[in-house]
């Protein structure tokens, strides 16, 4: 009965270890897509954004 008990416990841990592991790479990998796409944003070139030649400032 007790290594029953011993196989649970050590599968319980086994799996919120890997489910841990998981998310160690997968909260960096979202955050530096995140700062990516805002780099992208930031870079765009919008032509409301841009002022005509022919206009006054």
């Amino acid at each position: 009965m007790g290594t029953r008990i011993a196989k649970a416990a050590f599968l319980v841990t086994a799996v919120m270890f890997f489910a841990v592991l998981a998310l160690d790479i997968a909260i960096p990998t979202l955050v530096l897509c995140i700062m990516a796409l805002s780099t992208r944003l930031v870079s765009l070139d919008l032509p409301v954004a841009r002022k005509h030649g022919g206009e006054a400032a």
